[in-house]
């Protein structure tokens, strides 16, 4: 029974925002007492709801250029992590896709994790180096440190009691790489904040971050050669690039608010979803929307998108099928209403909902937890 305990969050970084951080904020609303314990922490990067929350940050805060850099202190991590101080709480829930697992917990306090996927450069390194496309001198630092932070993901992975995956793929990677079982609660979306709309525009749409892994190259390379409009919310390192390879009947619309974002999706012909996600809420809060998702079909989007009801799928990660994806789409033959009621089974009522019944077939009754 843990009626009465103290009840610890964790989370990887607060330096921007992606499906990780809306999780925190869904543990946060269900624990808001508890203190959300992070490496650093960038509050202009993050959603304001932030601001409200108890966070405490490791030493990495103080480093210079960390909060818009993180990724060449990856060494760093591991022991920011460790030297968290998490004996006063019975409870401690992370919420990690690297290093926020690793915290060190009582003997007798219960760790549950909610993993986003097993440390992603670790495990896949090779894949990481061509999507990212590193340089020479990265290529021949990274070696020894992708060893080091393969080696203490596996041997951290044992201080977890439970393991919460985002997606049955992610349940599959637990399982091969740490070799445990793993419960699959999907993310949260808020779909009341998204609407349908009466009049649909011409145009399809893509949310992200303007990164290499996101394979928004290759929907600009098929929508170059369909000549459809096409248009593209994000920032991000890719940018330029991208910008550089897009014909005129791609826009660039940057970065916008959260109600312009929504307002668009509610109006495309279709989300456009060319990556691979461990989940992806974007797909989620498009079919919020009623608008059908083109998806590649691996990944998270399996789970979130029904072929033929809510989106279809392309299954070659190639400009060319995407673009044969896209052409033979026929938004008319998909209803918004049923697109809309399978979003809301990924819900923010429905994720407290099995949170809280997770947490009590593993911890007993947890009515009057407090942080």
């Amino acid at each position: 029974m843990l009626s009465g305990r103290r009840v610890a969050l964790v989370h990887d970084y607060l330096n921007q925002m992606g499906g990780a951080e809306y999780v925190a904020l869904a543990l946060h609303n269900l624990f808001p007492q508890a203190p959300m314990y992070t490496s650093m922490y960038a509050p202009a990067q993050v959603d304001p709801r932030f601001r409200a929350i108890d966070i405490r940050t490791s030493f990495m805060q103080r480093l210079p250029f960390v909060k818009r850099h993180h990724q060449p202190f990856l060494p760093l991590y591991p022991f920011a992590f460790e030297a968290m101080d998490l004996r006063a709480y019975d409870l401690v829930i992370s919420d990690s896709s690297a290093f926020a697992k690793g915290i060190v917990t009582r003997p007798d306090a219960l760790h549950i994790c909610y993993c986003h996927t097993p440390m992603r450069w670790a495990w896949n390194y090779e894949e990481y180096v061509e999507r990212e496309r590193l340089g020479r001198l990265a290529r021949l630092a990274l070696p020894p440190v992708i060893v080091f932070l393969r080696q203490w993901d596996y041997a951290t992975a044992a201080r977890v009691d439970h393991f919460i995956a985002n997606s049955p793929s992610v349940a599959a990677r637990i399982a091969k790489y740490y070799r445990r079982e793993a419960a699959v609660i999907p993310p949260p979306v808020e779909t009341a904040r998204y609407m349908l709309s009466p009049e649909i525009d011409d145009y399809f749409l893509i949310i992200s971050r303007l990164i290499p892994y996101k394979r928004v190259d290759l929907a600009i390379q098929a929508f170059n050669r369909l000549c459809l409009p096409l248009r593209i919310i994000g920032e991000g390192r890719d940018e330029r690039r991208l910008r550089a390879m897009a014909k005129p009947n791609i826009r660039f619309l940057g970065r916008l608010s959260d109600e312009e974002k929504r307002a668009q999706l509610a109006r495309c012909q279709a989300l456009i979803f060319p990556g691979e996600e461990d989940f992806g809420l974007t797909p989620v809060e498009a079919q919020a929307s009623g608008r059908p998702v083109i998806a590649y079909g691996a990944g998270g989007a399996l789970s979130s998108v029904i072929a033929g009801q809510t989106g279809v799928f392309f299954y070659q990660q190639t400009s060319n099928a995407l673009a044969d994806a896209v052409a033979s789409f026929r938004a008319g033959a998909f209803d918004p209403l049923a697109i809309r009621r399978h979003a809301e089974t990924f819900d923010t009522a429905q994720f407290a909902q099995k949170m809280l019944a997770f947490l009590g077939e593993k911890a007993g009754c947890i009515t009057g937890l407090r942080g």
